[in-house]
């Protein structure tokens, strides 16, 4: 929380002019850097402009605008994605003329004034006056800068015109930027403000501070007459000095000086404990300070070791990351200090600790953000498999560089990304970086990383998995609706944990690219399957992958993570392996919690006993034992739930592990009853009844053909359905046992189904048992029986099982044991964002209430390891290899089910997990167990286990 806290201020002080103040003593204010704001602040803060467009909507008229903001965004011009403009008739060379008028203060006159535009899409042609201040800025996603103090009238109005470009007249700025697979924007996006120094000042620093206290910066200067002395003082955050001040001389007409110094017992920054420290630097003459700015940074250190791995201040480190658009449905890519805070805690939630900026600089807050919550950052030059001309791109990697060179985040910088890099710039990134970071090429193999996109798993002969160089893929496991993402990703984080030439890698994407049409009614528009792409929707929902890849990705990772159930010889001891890079265990906090599910009806877990433990002593990559202070009783409840706190106090995960079987529970909630049930044969039907339940039974293959309670049909029908297989005609018979009637169907041995039996309780249970085989060496998509159901009866589903949300078959991760309540919907993922989705496979059914407009129907089950699926899925446009064929019925009750692909590969390309069903080598027989109940009065046994 703390670092959260110091996020937020630092990242609104970068962005409001009034809070640079809070920096520096009133009397100091003099020789500080001013900043006035022409325009808003972020998509929450704007300022109107007149404005007019010359194409698309509202083309020619002149009103207001807000800026910063995408014009398409509000109300005018086109919407373009991707290369769609090309050849079209919707106005691709869109031109944007803007104006505003503002004053200058009087006592500005004689500084050097600059005037900034944080990122203008896309040639953007500026005038003050009447004037025009310097040539026609080329490139969308930079920031820029005219010096402007001639062309300004001190103390009266003044007026600003700028005209901008969609489309550039550069072909090799459209073809890296505009024919990109990405939403196409035009406008002042980013805001546009004057800075005002002294004559003699300051210009920027470029900084290299080493997790070993070795500290130089690289101090630009402009004007330089008077002056003799830069000097420099490290300070925490809050002001105390870090160390002796240092300095530097200068003479007249300097332009650069670098300053040094070495200071001790420094905190190193990393993605874990991102400590930082200012440096206050002034332009002295004299005793007098002419100009002073203070910078933010992070002593680190970061070296590519070829051949062995990535290291940060001397500690080998694992990448889990995400490639993040900067975007925002109703605004484009307009943003803000709050959204950049909010994506970046939803990336550290998911145990993230890299994000890749795809495929453009961001906004500088987002970086601001990264340096304070800890996140490790690929900085990319735009370049969508095009490149930037040298002219052009020259002038666009400086612009990139020192703007973020002071970045502790930023790893690597990208030379454009899918085959778009200019090969003349590689040289230049030096230039302006003295930390001389690493140049990463996405999806070549340059500087010892291997970067490729969209690989299999497990491949390639003689590179990845089986090379001498490092991997790092900057995408793979690409998301679209359902697919990728979480699916996949436990096969191979698995691999690469175990591989030692595995850096990490980089998901695509963050978020689903859509964007509000008001020219469709306000609907999402997410260009069809372009751009459902993310683990979180448009306005952030998260999809199931969000949690499977919390798990995945959680830097503690317990032994007995892949089991259902503790076993009976537990004694509160978990095996742990830390798979943090620079905690230690025992600086995690862990909760852990018994639970008790008392009954059918009750979705609420009941809190029987708690306690919490610091972790064992465990270093990095280490394994140790965490020991749990547990009560004597308790196998006599229902659940062990057990949450990890970080060392900042944030959650890192809850896993939960159930105590009885699905049998025992069954025990406790089914109840025989008292009285007899009532049975009798005839027109080739089976009727039992009993407690109002009316039960048909087809007498000649033992399935189930109709249902009423006190009168009234209930739809559940046409089943057991054996899924996978041949079922022959079965061998029939029926007969009194006890108080309970019981019907039996035996098939042959030739038969895949094998057998069934239904049997009617006195208190209206209905119990179903099947026996189906599978010879060995076979594989399925899908194991296990179902049942018809109409889907328009259906309000609900209440259960005990792993949820909320629904499992593939290689997304099995993320989802706890609990109760679980959700209303119906038809959620497609990626394009309508109403999660948890209602429909698909839902992971160790213990019990489940359908809640339908005709009555409840209630399952419970004794079956180890059974998945309940619920109906199928709506499929969106062009699900590519996301495509699944679900199985024949509504209601499935399942030993196997399947795995889901990504947008590029069938889901067998991604993994063990990814593979159909086999069966054991000499085949083998499943049994299942469910007991059904329709209706609200559902007799049950005791309320929970021990009471």
């Amino acid at each position: 929380m703390l670092f959260a806290l110091r996020s937020l201020c630092l990242v609104f002080s970068a962005t409001l002019a009034l809070l640079l103040s809070c920096l520096i003593t009133p009397s100091s204010f003099a020789q500080t850097t001013q900043r006035q704001y022409l325009s808003g602040t972020d998509k929450d803060h704007t300022v109107d402009w007149r404005f007019r467009v010359s194409g698309g909507r509202q083309a020619g008229r002149w009103g207001k605008i807000p800026v910063p903001s995408n014009w398409e965004m509000q109300g005018y011009g086109t919407y373009h994605y991707y290369k769609d403009w090309e050849g079209d008739d919707l106005a691709p060379d869109s031109v944007g003329d803007y104006q505003v008028r503002f004053r200058v203060p009087r006592d500005w006159q004689g500084q050097a004034i600059d005037l900034v535009f944080g990122g203008v899409m896309t040639d953007t042609e500026v005038k003050i006056n009447g004037q025009a201040v310097g040539p026609i800025h080329q490139g969308g996603f930079y920031q820029f800068r005219y010096p402007v103090a001639s062309f300004l009238k001190y103390g009266q109005n003044n007026l600003l015109e700028v005209r901008v470009r969609k489309f550039s007249t550069n072909r090799s700025v459209n073809k890296a930027e505009r024919e990109a697979d990405f939403w196409l924007f035009g406008g002042i996006f980013r805001p546009v403000w004057l800075e005002a120094r002294p004559p003699q000042h300051l210009v920027r620093t470029a900084i290299d501070a080493r997790h070993t206290g070795a500290f130089s910066i690289d101090v630009f200067l402009d004007s330089i007459t008077s002056a003799r002395r830069v000097t420099a003082q490290l300070q925490q955050l809050d002001g105390t000095p870090v160390g002796e001040p240092f300095s530097a001389a200068i003479q007249a007409g300097q332009t650069e000086v670098r300053l040094q110094t070495q200071v001790r017992n420094i905190q190193p920054w990393s993605a874990e404990f991102p400590y930082r420290y200012r440096v206050l630097v002034q332009l002295r003459a004299n005793d007098q300070t002419l100009h002073q700015i203070t910078e933010t940074f992070g002593f680190r250190t970061v070296e590519v070791r070829p051949h062995d791995g990535v290291y940060v201040n001397d500690q080998k480190i694992h990448l889990k990351g995400v490639n993040r658009h900067t975007f925002w449905p109703e605004t484009g890519r307009t943003t803000s200090p709050a959204l950049s805070l909010q994506d970046a805690q939803l990336i550290k939630a998911m145990n993230m600790n890299a994000v890749r900026m795809s495929h453009y600089p961001p906004d500088s807050h987002f970086l601001d953000v990264a340096d304070s919550l800890g996140l490790y950052v690929l900085d990319e030059l735009t370049g969508w498999q095009a490149a930037y001309d040298t002219t052009v791109g020259e002038k666009l990697v400086r612009e990139l560089v020192i703007r973020d060179v002071n970045h502790p985040s930023i790893l690597f910088w990208d030379n454009g990304n899918e085959g778009g890099f200019n090969f003349d710039l590689v040289d230049d990134y030096a230039k302006w970086d003295p930390q001389r970071r690493t140049l990463l090429h996405p999806w070549l193999n340059t500087n010892g990383i291997n970067t490729a996109h969209y690989e299999a798993y497990d491949c390639c002969p003689g590179t990845f998995f089986h090379g001498s160089d490092l991997f790092l893929p900057t995408e793979f496991l690409h998301g679209l609706y359902d697919g990728g993402l979480g699916a996949g990703l436990d096969d191979w984080w698995q691999a690469m944990w175990h591989n030692p030439l595995a850096v990490g890698g980089f998901l695509w994407a963050f978020a689903d690219e859509g964007i509000v049409r008001d020219d469709q009614s306000g609907r999402i528009d997410v260009a069809g399957n372009r751009a459902p792409d993310g683990i979180v929707g448009p306005h952030r929902e998260k999809e199931g992958s969000f949690y499977a890849i919390r798990e995945i990705w959680s830097p503690i990772y317990f032994e007995q993570s892949g089991q259902d159930r503790l076993p009976a010889s537990f004694t509160g001891a978990l095996r742990v392996e830390n798979r943090y890079d620079f905690t230690n265990l025992k600086q995690v906090q862990f909760q852990w919690q018994l639970v008790d599910f008392p009954s059918l009806t009750d979705t609420t877990a009941h809190v029987a006993a708690h306690g919490q433990t610091t972790g064992p002593d465990v270093a990095p990559r280490a394994w140790g034992t965490l020991a749990l202070d547990l009560p004597t009783d308790w196998s006599q409840h229902d659940a062990l739930r057990l949450t990890a706190t970080d060392p900042h106090g944030q959650a890192v995960y809850t896993w939960t592990w159930m105590i009885p079987s699905p049998a025992q529970l069954a025990e406790r909630f089914v109840t025989p009853g008292s009285g007899t049930v009532y049975g009798a044969q005839g027109d080739g039907i089976v009727g039992m009844r009993t407690n109002g339940l009316q039960v048909q039974i087809d007498a000649t293959n033992g399935t189930l053909l109709h249902l009423s309670r006190n009168g009234q049909p209930i739809s559940f029908e046409m089943g057991p359905q054996l899924l996978e297989g041949t079922t022959t005609l079965p061998k029939v018979t029926w007969q009194q046992d006890g108080s309970d009637y019981v019907v039996e169907a035996q098939y042959d041995q030739e038969s895949n189904l094998r057998y069934l039996v239904w049997r009617l309780l006195p208190s209206g249970w209905l119990r179903l048992d099947y026996t189906y085989h599978y010879r060995g060496g076979e594989t399925h998509p899908y194991l296990g029986v179902s049942f018809h159901y109409p889907e328009d009866q259906v309000t609900g589903v209440r259960w005990l099982g792993r949820g909320p949300y629904r499992v593939w078959k290689n997304r099995m991760k993320g989802v706890a044991f609990g109760t679980w309540q959700k209303a119906y919907n038809d959620a497609v993922t990626g394009n309508v964002w109403d999660y948890p989705e209602f429909k698909g496979f839902h992971a160790d059914l213990y019990w489940a209430t359908l809640d339908t407009r005709q009555a409840p129907i209630t399952m419970v089950t004794t079956t180890d390891d059974l998945f309940l699926r619920l109906f199928t899925p709506t499929e969106a446009e062009d699900p590519r290899t996301t495509h699944v064929d679900f199985p024949t019925g509504d209601i499935s009750f399942l030993h196997g089910i399947a795995p889901i692909g990504t947008k590029f590969h069938p889901a067998s390309d991604h993994g063990p997990q990814g593979q159909p069903n086999g069966v054991d080598r000499l085949g083998r027989d499943y049994h299942g167990t469910v007991y059904f109940y329709f209706g609200e009065d559902v007799p049950t046994g005791r309320s929970a286990t021990g009471n």
